[in-house]
């Protein structure tokens, strides 16, 4: 049974990037005969071929293990939330809005900014993580490498990996900002 939701994930992941079975192949280092019995449940990999495929499919190994969706996890409901503080607690809560948090491929957050506060005092820095910021009521600063940008409501800045960045809230009013973030590249 584990063996053909494996193979079952190995062929929907290698499709959606476009690869054959040769070519994946090429790419993972694994011979295609074993791909072809992985993907048709009838081998059993090692560890080290299963790290092979996640490493070469670009994704973390847990996920290979992930097949069945429940559709109650699809949904986040506001009352169920997960919320998130940083270093001030007073002036700083993100909302997780990210349904089934754990096997999405991308995370959301819903930062509520108090007046006069910013996200923390030095800098974050995403080493492996894309963000999207969009400012959904207000207006905000934000820092990127030192130099400030102000953005006003339905803005977006896009942040890449390794790029020190926070926010400041220099009105009297608290800001919203909601963040999408990718998972690890790695």
């Amino acid at each position: 049974m584990l063996r053909n939701k494996l193979g079952e994930t190995l062929l929907n992941y290698r499709k959606k990037t476009g690869m054959t079975i040769r070519q994946f192949a090429e790419h993972s280092g694994i011979s295609t005969s074993l791909i072809s019995q992985l993907e048709r449940g009838n081998a059993n990999p090692s560890l080290s071929v299963l790290e092979l495929i996640a490493k070469a499919l670009n994704v973390l190994l847990f996920t290979l293990f992930i097949n069945d969706i429940d559709p109650n996890t699809l949904i986040s409901r506001k009352k169920d939330r997960k919320k998130v503080c940083r270093e001030n607690r007073e002036h700083i809560v993100y909302d997780v809005l990210t349904p089934d948090f754990m096997k999405a491929n991308i995370e959301m957050l819903m930062m509520d900014l108090r007046p006069h506060a910013q996200t923390t005092k030095g800098y974050f820095v995403h080493q492996e993580k894309e963000e999207l910021a969009v400012v959904m009521s207000g207006e905000t600063c934000v820092v990127l490498d030192g130099h400030e940008h102000v953005l006003d409501e339905g803005d977006v800045v896009r942040i890449p990996p390794r790029v020190k960045h926070k926010f400041l809230n220099k009105s009297d009013h608290t800001i919203h900002i909601l963040f999408v973030l990718t998972p690890s590249l790695i």
